[in-house]
């Protein structure tokens, strides 16, 4: 791991395509991958936008390497009623992605509906 720049940041984004609407109160999971190892960094729901109330990852605590954002698709669509399959196509979605510059920021949006998910590196 090279050092860690307090001006780098990361963030996210959920879009929920089906209803056209930001995907709010869905469980968000980070991860730290080392091989096919994860160590858990943190969690937290999506606010009324979609989004997180802050960073994801920041300060001392952004550093190269290699995460893992895990988005609970499934439970987020049987919460909002939306009729899935049993077992759900989509489920838990892990996006898996490098960190390369701390003094960056990187945004992770995810675009998802309940047969189909796209991301991309925002800004």
């Amino acid at each position: 791991m090279a050092e860690e720049n307090p001006g780098g940041y990361l963030t996210t984004h959920v879009l929920d395509t089906m209803s056209g609407l930001p995907a709010s109160n869905m469980m968000i999971e980070l991860f730290l991958m080392e091989g096919e190892k994860r160590a858990s960094l943190y969690s937290t729901k999506t606010n009324s936008d979609g989004r997180c109330d802050g960073p994801i990852l920041s300060g001392t605590e952004f550093k190269t390497g290699n995460y893992e954002l895990r988005f609970h698709v499934g439970d987020y669509l049987k919460e909002n009623g939306v009729k899935i399959t049993d077992p759900p196509f989509l489920d838990i979605v892990p996006i898996r992605f490098g960190i390369s510059d701390t003094s960056s920021h990187y945004h992770v949006p995810l675009l998802v509906s309940p047969y189909s998910f796209s991301t991309y590196r925002g800004s």
